[in-house]
């Protein structure tokens, strides 16, 4: 009998950004698929949390992924731990406050350029390195969000983070296709998770607004992310590199008023 397509066993993998929501559901689900996991966060005690919530098979890594040294330094603690790697999920993630453009801080764009794009950017360059130098088939899964898809106002450093995370991940499914490393990127929509959460608590975004005006009528759940992400990086899309899925409820597809 043909094993399932979305069979992860004998697969390594490292989640960054997997203390909770959307990342921990993530590495829940590659375990699950039977892929040997290593969660990482800047977190440790959440992180710990995390990892004992998914057996003691889960390894935790507490690492800075903003840094070319700490992403560095990730990655060989993640190496060292699994044996190999060869799929990552580069969830992690911040946003900054709302506020108007001309009432925004440098400060709080910067930090998420260096977690979002930047720390996408060096985990990608760090676990391929081991990847091609393996020479084994791989996949790369990064995690970008519908506001790098549209134009959201009053998110500038989140929004663009993310359209360029969308970008470099055609670049390097591009470079790295010929040589077996699959490079895809999921973009959620609003999720029922800690970051949308943090963002309805403030009274200028309106949840019911939001969810009237989603096709589906309601926020996404962290699993069905996980779900899409467990189908980019298992043999079931093989063929595929260099897409951005929409994980969104119709999010970007609706047109009406």
């Amino acid at each position: 009998m043909t094993a399932p397509l979305l069979d992860l066993n004998g697969r390594t993998a490292l989640v960054t950004g997997a203390a909770g929501g959307i990342g921990l559901a993530i590495a829940a689900r590659l375990q699950s698929l039977g892929a040997r996991v290593a969660l990482a966060d800047r977190d440790e005690s959440r992180l710990a949390r995390a990892a004992e919530s998914l057996g003691p098979s889960a390894l935790a890594i507490t690492g800075d992924i903003a840094t070319e040294a700490g992403a560095a330094a990730l990655t060989a603690r993640a190496i060292e731990a699994l044996g190999s790697i060869d799929t990552l999920v580069n969830n992690a993630g911040v946003a900054e406050p709302i506020a108007r453009t001309v009432d925004q801080q440098l400060a709080d764009w910067q930090r998420v350029i260096d977690v979002n794009l930047r720390g996408t950017y060096l985990m990608c360059r760090a676990v391929a390195a081991h990847i091609l130098a393996r020479k084994i088939p791989g996949a790369i899964v990064n995690i970008a969000s519908v506001a790098g898809l549209g134009g959201i106002p009053s998110s500038n450093g989140y929004g663009v983070s993310k359209a360029a995370v969308v970008h470099l991940t055609k670049n390097l499914a591009c470079e790295w296709a010929p040589r077996g490393l699959r490079v895809n990127c999921v973009a959620p929509g609003y999720i029922d998770a800690p970051m949308a959460h943090e963002m309805f608590a403030d009274t200028r975004v309106d949840r019911a607004a939001i969810e009237r005006r989603l096709p589906m009528h309601r926020l996404g759940e962290a699993g069905e992310i996980a779900n899409a992400v467990a189908f980019l990086a298992s043999d079931a899309a093989s063929y595929i590199t260099g897409v951005t899925l929409p994980v969104d409820g119709g999010w970007c597809a609706y047109g009406g008023p």
